[in-house]
């Protein structure tokens, strides 16, 4: 493999744009430190006028733009090189910058709150802190869940320990754990790993799959009380945090900052209990085009078209992406032309080039992408996916200031994904060959499966974890196990579920961040209705307007100036209707092969 410095400069980002060389962040990082000092100067002042507390405000803004342009530099570098110990030395001494800025800037949050409502309601009057209000509402709007600052502080203490079943469940999980060996397709023995697993799940040889599918979740298994009691810990430190907070449950209190009502979250299963015929069919299909007499949940991965040819070289993606991001219109069309022309892009993988994708956005710069693209199909989707984030960030930053631009992870996944399904449908729109068809139909097919359905398993699987800790009701591998079984034997009614499959849970990362996944579901479904929309009336006006708004109201709020409201169950339920059509599609186009 290639060392960074053999790479095609072409194909590489370029990170002057941010400083000009390591000299300029070195003073940008004196520049941070003078930033960081002059926080100070905003304590005890903020509720003496509109003006001190937009000073004070703008302090902290200030020093934090400064910090996070020194801490995403060396990032950024040293995602491309991570063998390069300078680049190592450097995000550390960024880290060192945004501990500094923490802690200066802690007394904020409090004075805020600590202010008179009669007193705060006359200073956020004044229309100088317009584009503050948002931010100023929801400090106060967590008011009743603020303790005194000597509890504060004490939780603020307890923040690191509160992290150790999460921290030991990642050491476990990508240190600790050793896979066996199992036979790949050629008969060879090659030994299991996190990362090669999705590899041998999607085999089409079935002996690969199960054993692949077996071996991974034995291992896990046999450390599963090890594990129910990491994650019973994580279930119970989340309840513990509601409760003294005064939430009335540790949904309520994960689901708060957002202002996401907790129907939204049980109208999302609810909508999916209410499809699941729909995903009986598809199993159903399944098992029909792979040949088999039952299906188990190994057999969910593999492709049920095999042997299509999508070659597809870095350029010809390019153009793929642009013409299919047409509909959102012109002006989106040239800030791609932008990404792609002015080195915003880190295209192909090198030695110490950190694996996956991921966009990140430099206020006040542009967004960065990182690609390991290697000419298919996939990678194609990747990089609309990525580019759905960089132009959200580029829109947001452009638009709002620094305070709102950070948009939610509620929203982050709609961007991303209305560039995926318009890619989708692009290709199912101009694709003739059936076999190539019905491939791009599949990929669709399994994006619901695995976004849709399957994280708002994962979302209702949380929802009675939690109920049972706030229950008094053990956590145990029995009990995590029994549930999750039933779950997934209600979700995929008509597949074989052995209960190796029913220890699936123990391997889930995104458990130990409470109610996270249920919004992979709500992003999709909101992305697929906005994306059907633009191509249906040719007006993308609301969806871009939607992509400035940044952190500037609630993901909720924002995404009905896309057209979503998620408050109403047909956003979710359409969505699962253009799964059920999609399924009828694909058996139609099989039947002709």
């Amino acid at each position: 493999m290639k060392t960074r410095k053999e790479m095609n400069p072409e194909f590489l980002w370029d990170l002057s744009h941010i400083f000009k060389d390591d000299s300029a962040w070195e003073a940008a990082c004196e520049e941070a430190e003078t930033a960081i000092a002059a926080v100070a100067e905003a304590q005890g002042t903020l509720g003496d006028s509109a003006e001190a507390m937009k000073k004070g405000i703008g302090l902290m803004c200030d020093a934090e733009e400064k910090v996070m342009l020194c801490y995403l530099y060396p990032m950024l570098k040293k995602s491309t090189d991570a063998g390069d110990s300078t680049f190592q030395a450097m995000e550390a001494k960024a880290m060192g910058l945004i501990v500094k800025l923490q802690s200066a800037a802690a007394f904020l949050n409090p004075e805020i709150v600590a202010i008179p409502e009669d007193r705060f309601e006359e200073i956020v009057a004044n229309p100088i802190l317009k584009d503050e209000l948002f931010s100023l509402r929801k400090v106060v709007k967590a008011k009743a869940h603020t303790l005194s600052a000597e509890q504060e502080l004490m939780l603020a203490k307890l923040a690191d320990a509160a992290q150790t079943p999460d921290n030991a469940f990642s050491m476990l999980n990508n240190v600790d754990l050793e896979f066996p060996t199992i036979k790949d397709a050629e008969g060879k023995d090659v030994r299991l790993s996190n990362g090669n697993f999705g590899v041998y799940r999607e085999s089409p040889v079935r002996s690969v799959r199960e054993a692949a599918f077996t071996s991974y979740f034995n291992t896990f298994k046999k450390f599963e009380n090890t594990i129910a009691e990491l994650y019973s810990g994580s279930v119970k430190l989340d309840c513990y945090f509601a409760d003294v907070r005064g939430y009335s449950s540790a949904r309520e209190s994960a689901l708060f900052n957002n202002d996401v009502p907790e129907t939204v979250y049980d109208s999302l299963i609810e909508a999916v209990h209410d499809s699941l015929p729909y995903m009986r069919k598809y199993l159903e299909l399944r098992k029909k085009v792979l040949g088999l007499e039952k299906i188990d949940l190994f057999d969910l991965y593999t492709p049920m078209v095999e042997d299509v040819s999508f070659e597809m070289p870095y350029e010809k993606s390019v153009s793929l992406v642009k013409e299919a991001l047409k509909p959102l219109g012109e002006e989106y069309g040239k800030l791609l032309n932008m990404a792609f022309d002015n080195k915003w892009i880190d295209v192909y993988e090198n030695k110490g080039k950190r694996s996956g994708a991921f966009s990140c956005g430099v206020h006040g710069v542009h967004p960065y992408v990182l690609l390991n693209y290697t000419d298919t199909l996939d990678d194609a989707f990747t990089l609309a996916h990525e580019l759905g984030h960089a132009m959200h960030s580029y829109k947001s930053s452009e638009a709002q200031s620094f305070l709102n631009h950070n948009y939610s992870i509620m929203v982050a996944e709609v961007a991303s994904t209305v560039n995926e399904v318009l890619l989708t449908l692009h290709l199912l729109k101009t694709e003739t060959d059936p076999k190539r068809r019905a491939y791009v139909l599949n990929h669709f097919l399994e994006s619901f499966r695995t976004t849709l359905y399957r994280q708002t398993l994962f979302a209702e699987f949380e929802r009675e974890t939690h109920s049972m800790c706030e229950k008094g009701e053990a956590l145990t591998a029995q009990s995590l196990s029994e549930l999750y079984k039933g779950l997934v034997s209600k979700y995929y009614e008509g597949a074989e579920i052995n209960e190796i499959m029913a220890n699936e849970w123990s391997y889930i990362p995104h458990f130990y961040t409470a109610f996270y996944v249920y919004q992979y579901a709500t992003g999709f479904s909101s992305a697929v209705a906005i994306a059907k929309n633009i191509l249906e009336t040719g007006d993308a006006t609301g969806y871009l307007k939607f992509l400035t708004l940044g952190g500037s109201d609630y993901p909720i709020e924002e995404l009905k100036v896309a057209g979503v409201d998620l408050t109403k169950p047909e956003t979710v339920k359409n969505a699962l209707g253009l799964f059920d059509s999609t399924i009828d599609e694909l058996a139609e186009l099989l039947e002709k092969l």
